[in-house]
């Protein structure tokens, strides 16, 4: 049986080490992790699109995106031929967006967030995690977040904040947690939902992916 081929897109400056713990079965399926790269100067995220999907080796593969890989992985599905996208963690449109986002678009704060703490992990953490959260997540930003150069996270967060896609593509699959809080599920249409799952739940809701992945996979 020829195997399925799979190429998976981190969330917004991380690292492909995010799917350590995936794993689909190797007789049916050939896992293809990728990673992002610093953007050119004034790149659009569609031209950016093009240039990752340059990595896409194979025909009708599968491409899933957790976050802002999600979105990623949507703009090169007009590229590719896939044969399937689905987004984990994401969102399908920009009507999606939780309300601070849509405001920090009206406001232009993409533009004054302060994107150079990446150098300093556990000043990040703190600024955009915040609250209690902060001590047990910045082991996870320690080990996961790859992509701390200012040009791309500036780029990253316009290019998330001015995402122009309004209506949705139905063919999307969506793999969402109902404890999501960068992406809160009140916002969120036509998904398959995970009981507990946060939005880092490719980490920590590996079981459920690894045991339900392959079906949604292959399933028409």
């Amino acid at each position: 049986m020829e195997k399925v081929h799979v190429y998976f897109m981190p969330g917004m400056a991380a690292s492909s080490a995010i799917f350590e713990r995936i794993l689909l079965p190797e007789e049916q399926f050939e896992m293809h992790l990728l990673e992002w790269v610093l953007p050119l100067d004034n790149e659009t995220l569609q031209e950016y699109a093009q240039r990752i999907a340059l990595n896409i080796k194979h025909e009708d593969a599968v491409l899933i995106g957790v976050s802002f890989g999600g979105v990623l992985v949507q703009e090169m599905g007009r590229i590719v031929n896939a044969k399937k996208v689905i987004i984990i963690s994401s969102v399908k449109s920009n009507a999606e967006f939780p309300r601070r986002m849509k405001f920090a678009k009206t406001i232009k704060a993409y533009k004054v967030f302060p994107t150079g703490l990446a150098k300093n992990v556990a000043l990040f953490a703190k600024f955009s995690m915040g609250g209690n959260k902060m001590n047990q997540r910045l082991k996870l930003y320690e080990k996961f977040l790859s992509m701390r150069d200012k040009k791309y996270l500036d780029w990253a967060l316009e290019k998330i904040i001015l995402w122009d896609r309004a209506e949705p593509d139905e063919n999307v699959i969506h793999i969402h947690g109902d404890a999501d809080e960068v992406f809160p599920p009140k916002y969120i249409k036509n998904y398959i939902p995970i009981k507990g799952g946060t939005h880092i739940m490719i980490i920590n809701k590996f079981k459920w992916l690894n045991e339900n992945l392959p079906r949604i996979i292959l399933e028409n």
